[in-house]
């Protein structure tokens, strides 16, 4: 999806080699693009599913750009949100030096998130 504003957002999730896989983070995508009618929403992986962090960006750019926040999709913050993730925002921002890119906590992190995931492990047990 491609952006006319100049904020983009972009949901960075792991990747796997199963295409399904990808499902609910396009639904993910979707939401927040229905929420966010005037800014670009992308998906962006970091192995195994394209497009990359890079690509993603770089789409988001051209399309005019001018922030962009990253959302790690991923329950916790292990390795790659800790390691990977830093080191891809700071290529991008060596190559971008023009545009804001910033990155939030791994959505697992939020505690409304935690909630939302409680809740349904107890809705679960109750049916």
């Amino acid at each position: 999806m491609s952006s006319t504003s100049v904020h983009s957002l972009i949901l960075f999730a792991h990747g796997a080699r199963d295409p399904a896989w990808a499902a609910p983070f396009e639904r993910l995508r979707a939401l927040a693009q229905a929420a966010m009618p005037g800014a670009g929403v992308r998906l962006a992986f970091l192995e195994l599913m394209q497009p990359g962090l890079h690509e993603a960006a770089a789409l988001e750019i051209a399309a005019g750009a001018q922030r962009i926040t990253v959302v790690p999709v991923f329950l916790g913050q292990g390795g790659h949100v800790r390691r990977d993730l830093p080191q891809l925002l700071e290529q991008l921002r060596q190559a971008h030096p023009q545009v804001r890119i910033d990155a939030v906590p791994a959505a697992g992190e939020d505690e409304a998130v935690l909630q939302a995931i409680a809740a349904y492990c107890v809705a679960a047990v109750r049916t």
